[in-house]
């Protein structure tokens, strides 16, 4: 990223605050749990169940800290960092058309992805209930979730406009 380009918009999203997951790691855990309980604490059976219990719910802790999708806006571009091994995405502001936000639908039972491509729209966000979907000049669909997609939506509304507002330079006469 430029040095001197200022950061409008930040926002982390991070893997241990998935709702999804974190219900799929507490269903096995307890179930762990239980059987631990039905086995008798005596069986030695049981005591690894209960050590699996207990080490899915550290891990579920420790995705707390994990950072899934890194989104910042600045006056030209959306810059998406992902986890360790993900390239950074960089949307150029200058060829988006639209924003507008997406209904929590398409997230309730969603579990978190990086830049998938999926029916004809490249996809990115870890939880929530809302999202922002984001049209290029060519067609292209990007939807990003956000906890905050009002404020995005408006500050690349504006951006947008703004943009369109501006006088296009002329081109040198050949």
């Amino acid at each position: 990223m430029e040095n001197n380009a200022e950061i409008l918009f930040e926002e982390k999203q991070y893997l241990g605050y998935n709702r999804y997951s974190n219900v799929r790691r507490l269903i096995l855990a307890i179930f762990c749990f239980i059987a631990y309980f039905w086995r008798g604490e005596s069986d030695p059976n049981g005591e690894l169940l209960f050590g699996l219990g207990v080490a899915i719910m550290a891990i579920s802790v420790l995705l707390m800290f994990v950072l899934h999708l890194h989104t910042k806006v600045t006056d030209h571009s959306i810059i998406l960092d992902g986890l360790w091994t993900s390239k950074r995405v960089k949307i150029d502001l200058g060829s988006i058309v639209s924003a507008r936000a997406v209904p929590s639908r398409k997230f309730l039972l969603s579990g978190p992805v990086y830049n998938l491509h999926w029916k004809g729209a490249i996809k990115f966000y870890c939880r929530g209930r809302e999202g922002v979907e984001l049209i290029d000049a060519d067609g292209l669909v990007y939807i990003i979730g956000s906890q905050m997609s009002g404020q995005l939506v408006q500050l690349l509304q504006q951006l947008i406009e703004k943009r369109g507002s501006e006088p296009v330079a002329d081109l040198p006469e050949e």
